[in-house]
């Protein structure tokens, strides 16, 4: 019976979905978790810029504020940016000019601002649903100007017709007479025709656009509109400035407006500079009041003890949704929900895994849920689950970038094979400089714990902390269950974040130029 049980569990870990999007829509909210403040930021009304890399909770974050705020009755439109336009299309084709293919995007995106807005029309209980109806005609017609762009010719055709009549007449009688007479008619038409050859292509008046955008905001009022644009990496690079321009010049300046973005912070580009001190786009922390960064708060200050809390949280949330169906008396709280699936230290052997990452942590529960079968999940169950995480996932990140695959090598040879650590600190410039450990960061193979650390021998330098990821070194805590990675830079992991007497950090950071040759 008992077997039964734990198989029942089990299955709850793999049943979890790996993405918000996929999660029924009653269950969001239910199954959101909310690390430290974050929340209370993201429901702010400045308009944000939300950061992190893939894994860590954006897009639940984004669904999450948007329940909230239907049942503030305020109206949230949510745009996933990965389905605007289509893979071949406009967006992708380098032939057209960046202008083109920008404008293209602009009106595609603009139209799933409609459709949403419509469907608010439709479904919910406004105050004024006809008002609103009446602003997005005008929003679409904003959104859809075409002019032609090519020759004009123009041709004229006259058509007339002429007459004239004269005669004279004389006359000669017994006194000399003279009598003459002429007569004379004309009549003229012309016509004129205007033609036009060219290419018809679509125009964005940012104008009549922000009046369009100016009259929903009023037609919704009392409540408050709500962008919520997720995916922002998925557009193409080279076009993000012109969807970032459109929001700076329509949408930003509108009030009773929000917008909030997620994307990853290195495929992320929202202005590009045109000279004379001039840009297109939007400048962060100037257009848009804030940047929150959300893997800074699932480092949970180096915090263990919260992280372990949010993580059981996590998964007890997402568990009950299934176990209410499949067990009888399932757990009746977070700490009975760990210790029955959970043996001894094998949570916390999971927390330590997932490296902050929600994603991986999921993804790593459900493997070793996998090989626990219908026993609980033990460390080694952990450790072998995080191994083909890594190995399936993680590294084939990187696989077609041989720069990265090799700093990460020389990374882990130095730090865990020759210094017994998994945290190391850098120059910044050196960072950089050396874009492939931005990649490593990027692919979540090296975890920023601190940036900006001051180095009190050298005031000018500053170094950034990092530690390598748990799957770069599990094949050694499997082969040694005493191995233990750590050494000096364990500092970073404490919540002051000081380091050591007698530490130097010319000695203990990682000179990358010599390290990558």
């Amino acid at each position: 019976m008992v077997t039964g049980r734990q198989q029942h569990l089990n299955q709850a870990l793999l049943r979890i979905p790996r993405r918000a999007e996929n999660s029924a829509p009653h269950t969001v909210s239910k199954t959101y978790v909310e690390a430290g403040s974050f929340a209370a930021l993201l429901h702010s009304s400045d308009h944000q810029i939300l950061y992190g890399r893939r894994g860590t909770g954006k897009t639940h974050a984004l669904l999450h504020l948007a329940d909230l705020l239907t049942g503030m009755d305020d109206v949230a439109v949510y745009v996933d940016l990965r389905t605007i336009g289509s893979a071949g299309g406009m967006h992708a084709d380098r032939t057209q000019t960046p202008a083109e293919r920008g404008t293209q995007l602009l009106i595609d995106t603009l139209e799933e601002v409609h459709d949403g807005l419509l469907t608010v029309a439709m479904e919910r209980d406004l105050r004024d649903p006809t008002a609103l109806l009446r602003e997005l005609d005008g929003l679409a017609e904003a959104a859809t100007t075409v002019k032609v762009v090519g020759e004009v010719e123009r041709e004229t055709t006259y058509s007339g017709a002429a007459e004239s009549t004269r005669s004279a007449e004389v006359t000669l009688s017994r006194g000399p007479g003279l009598r003459g007479a002429a007569a004379s008619r004309r009549s003229v038409s012309a016509q004129s025709r205007l033609l036009r050859t060219g290419v018809e292509r679509h125009q964005v008046m940012f104008g009549p656009l922000s009046r369009a955008v100016r009259g929903v905001a009023r037609a919704l009022a009392p409540a408050r509109l709500w962008l919520l644009l997720d995916e922002w990496s998925s557009v193409p690079k080279d076009l993000q400035p012109f969807l970032a321009d459109l929001l700076r010049r329509a949408v930003l300046a509108v009030g009773g407006l929000t917008v909030k973005i997620a994307a990853i912070e290195r495929r992320s580009r929202f202005a590009a500079p045109t000279g004379a001190g001039e840009y297109v786009g939007i400048e962060v922390g100037s257009d848009a009041a804030s940047a929150v960064d959300l893997d800074e708060f699932l480092v949970f200050d180096n915090s263990g003890a919260r992280a372990r809390e949010f993580f059981a949280r996590l998964f007890h949330n997402h568990t009950a949704v299934w176990l209410a169906t499949m067990v009888k008396d399932p757990p009746r709280d977070v700490p009975e929900f760990v210790e029955e699936c959970f043996r001894r230290n094998a949570f916390a052997e999971l927390v330590r895994a997932a490296e902050g990452v929600p994603r991986d942590a999921i993804n790593i529960a459900a493997l070793a849920a996998q090989h626990a079968h219908d026993k609980q999940v033990t460390v080694a169950d952990v450790r072998r689950a995080a191994r083909d995480w890594y190995l399936r996932d993680k590294q084939t990140a990187i696989r077609g970038n041989e720069d990265a695959r090799t700093a990460l090598r020389a990374l882990v040879d130095e730090v865990v094979g020759h210094r017994r650590a998994r945290t190391f600190v850098v120059d910044q410039l050196a960072v950089d400089r050396a874009g492939v450990v931005e990649d490593l960061h990027d692919a979540r193979l090296l975890h920023l714990l601190r940036r900006g650390i001051a180095d009190p021998g050298n005031p000018g330098a500053l170094y950034d902390g990092f530690a390598i990821d748990y799957g770069c070194y599990v094949s050694l805590l499997l082969d040694d269950a005493k191995f233990h990675a750590r050494g000096k830079g364990d500092w970073l992991n404490s919540p002051d974040g000081v380091p050591p007497e007698g530490f130097k950090f010319a000695r203990a950071a990682i000179d990358l130029g010599a390290l990558l040759g």
